[in-house]
């Protein structure tokens, strides 16, 4: 069947799609539910360091009530609003893989398990206020009013393109939290984050097996989605209140930049497709293989500079603090 699938034209039906891929779904499904552990969100906050706010009788919000520095602080505050627009999340991955069988089964599994990140990093951040909880909740207002409607930046809705880019993300998300309960110098919140940071990494292996078995059975057209993803690639929090000045405090002190986006994202996910070693493309997915190569190498020269600026950048700050 994949050789009748491959045969057809450029763009194949999401339905007939969907159809081949649904044993590799139903597998990696499995697959995944014996291997998830359950947890439960109140097992990971320290509900004894709560207290009242004035509402209740008590005092609201002081900056120095924060034990988070100001990179853990932006870190946890835009992992946490990305969390947030699940709703969006949902629709959209539901809208592309239909509500249909195993389909159905992975796609509100995954809402369900992604739901208790968003739980269990508000209750942290409001029982230690590490954050401001009213501005927390105007961001979430915010962010959730816009919603999601594009994440990939290609501006296809294609299956190929959204589970291309969920690979990506999920992986970029790994990182992200993982890094950022590194940040936080707390052991509960470095534990409650590598929590999340396993659930994130579960979930890019079954997006990362089904883009994989699209490649085998479309391969250029799966190209296609995955060289577009990659050259538009951003965050689904990007349009977040203070998003760019978080991403840069972010990005300069090692929680997630393009170093890591590169070397820790991309590559091993193409290596595990062994996009640059198949055989299987004919001369429209050679040509954007190219395209690809040459996009993966300017990257690699832009991670340099960003590493040169950010490495000056940090002198210069360095030498402040030591004349103050």
């Amino acid at each position: 069947m994949a050789e009748t699938i491959s045969a057809r034209a450029e763009t194949i039906p999401a339905r007939a799609l969907l159809a081949e891929l649904e044993p590799v779904a139903e597998s990696n499904l499995n697959r995944h539910l014996s291997m998830a552990k359950d947890w439960h969100p109140h097992d990971y906050v320290p509900w004894d360091e709560g207290r009242n706010f004035a509402a209740m009788g008590g005092i609201d919000w002081e900056p120095e009530q924060s034990r988070l520095g100001a990179v853990a602080r932006a870190a946890m505050v835009t992992n946490l609003l990305t969390e947030d627009n699940l709703p969006s999340y949902h629709r959209l991955i539901s809208d592309s893989f239909s509500r249909d069988g195993v389909w159905r089964t992975w796609v509100d599994r995954w809402t369900a398990e992604e739901n208790r990140h968003g739980i269990v990093l508000r209750d942290y951040l409001v029982v230690t206020r590490g954050v401001d909880p009213v501005a927390l909740e105007q961001a979430r207002m915010t962010v959730m009013g816009q919603g999601v409607d594009d994440p990939t930046g290609t501006g296809d809705h294609a299956v190929l393109h959204g589970v291309a880019y969920v690979t990506f993300q999920e992986l970029a998300t790994r990182v992200s939290h993982r890094n950022t309960g590194k940040a936080c110098d707390d052991p509960i919140a470095d534990r409650m984050l590598a929590r999340i940071a396993a659930d994130e990494n579960l979930h890019m292996v079954f997006y990362r097996n089904i883009c994989g078995a699209a490649l085998d059975l479309v391969p250029d057209d799966a190209l296609d989605a995955i060289t577009a993803v990659i050259e538009n690639f951003r965050m689904p929090g990007a349009g977040m209140p203070d998003f760019r000045r978080n991403s840069v405090l972010i990005a300069k002190h090692g929680i997630y930049d393009l170093r890591q986006h590169l070397d820790e994202v991309i590559m091993p996910v193409l290596r595990r497709w062994n996009i640059f070693e198949r055989n299987d493309f004919t001369g429209r997915g050679e040509r954007t293989r190219d395209r690809l190569a040459t996009f993966l190498d300017k990257l690699g020269k832009d991670v340099v500079r960003f590493e040169e600026h950010r490495d000056r950048a940090l002198a210069r700050e360095a030498a402040r603090r030591e004349k103050m």
